[in-house]
């Protein structure tokens, strides 16, 4: 299982602590963009993410909090992440956004709220790379892990076999050391606040074991 680490609830100085982060045994860098629209919180703008990444060296998987998903997207590309994940709630136009993302040579990934239902997005299961359900409320670090995320994920690994998709199932929210054991159909998944709120190789080290 992949490891992909958000910095969301780093302190100052995130540039600092996120190099030593990226340093350490984690598989991706996850960028949580937020635009205080589509949800209540806001991050940083381009220009400041990229202040604070230039110095990281591990591929970047983008997650896309926002209303003006294409507009974040010709921003965030310009990183050359290995992913940019919008939410299927975000837009009206789902098709256009997989072939917008697609067009830039980015993998493309789409997310789920907890509210939304794998049938729901079935007929894109067949153009995506990545399926990142949220297990928790997207817009903030630190909460507690929805139990039911994990159905959603049996169907996506059930979907994948039966049809041969060829997306990656990423899970996102309240992951620790605990929550990880029940996560062995996911392929990736996202943690934040478990790494950065303790000592980071030590937390790390306990997601691994």
């Amino acid at each position: 299982m992949k490891i992909s680490a958000s910095f969301l609830d780093i302190k100052e100085p995130k540039c600092e602590e996120l190099t030593k982060l990226d340093m350490l045994d984690v598989d991706y860098i996850h960028l949580d963009v937020m635009d205080g629209i589509f949800v209540e919180n806001k991050t940083y703008t381009y220009e400041e993410f990229y202040d604070i990444i230039k110095y990281t060296t591990k591929p970047k998987d983008v997650h896309l909090m926002v209303s003006d998903v294409k507009k974040y997207i010709d921003e965030f590309s310009k990183l050359k992440p290995d992913y940019i994940t919008f939410h299927f709630e975000a837009v009206s136009e789902v098709s256009s956004v997989i072939n917008y993302i697609k067009d830039l040579n980015i993998k493309v990934g789409m997310s789920i709220k907890p509210s939304t239902e794998v049938s729901e997005i079935i007929d894109y299961l067949d153009y995506l790379d990545l399926i990142l359900v949220m297990s928790v409320e997207p817009g903030r670090g630190g909460q507690t892990f929805i139990e039911d995320s994990l159905r959603k994920v049996e169907q996506l690994y059930t979907l994948r076999q039966k049809k041969n998709y060829n997306y990656i199932i990423e899970i996102d929210g309240g992951i620790n050391n605990q929550t990880i054991k029940k996560c062995d159909k996911v392929d990736m998944c996202v943690v934040g606040s478990f790494i950065t709120k303790g000592n980071y190789e030590e937390q790390i080290r306990k997601l691994r074991d």
